[in-house]
């Protein structure tokens, strides 16, 4: 099993002052946030994308995933480029980050990306469930 799905860390999120809801802390692993379950890291990835549009105005795959997976930890640009394949948006579209027929193709995509597997759909709605409420 991959270290983010170990984790309940879907995303891979990295350690960091950030607090979020089902988190578990401290964390046992020094690099990445640990999640209750699935659906709590779930949840995470869409807070986290959602802040990336409101607070730091990066509204398209493009740009979320530049700064989700930055070119010096990652090849970005084939990361754009399976996210975009995997949910058939344009990499510079603007996403609505409050839509789940937007949001759960890409969480699904951003964990095969970091996990080399698909995702389970049940876990990222619950999620989905959990960021809305």
């Amino acid at each position: 099993m991959s270290r983010g799905l170990t984790n309940c860390n879907p995303g891979n999120i990295r350690q960091s002052k950030v607090r979020y809801k089902g988190e578990v802390r401290p964390s046992r692993d020094p690099a990445f946030k640990q999640f209750e379950s699935l659906a709590w890291g779930y949840r995470a990835v869409f807070m986290l994308l959602h802040t990336y549009r409101v607070r730091h105005g990066l509204q398209t795959i493009r740009e979320m995933i530049s700064r989700w997976a930055p070119p010096s930890e990652n090849h970005t640009e084939a990361y754009i480029r399976a996210v975009a394949a995997a949910t058939g948006i344009d990499p510079d579209e603007a996403l609505d980050t409050l839509d789940p027929a937007t949001m759960v193709p890409v969480a699904a995509a951003i964990s095969r990306v970091e996990n080399g597997t698909a995702a389970d759909r049940d876990e990222i709605r619950r999620g989905w469930e959990l960021f809305t409420t």
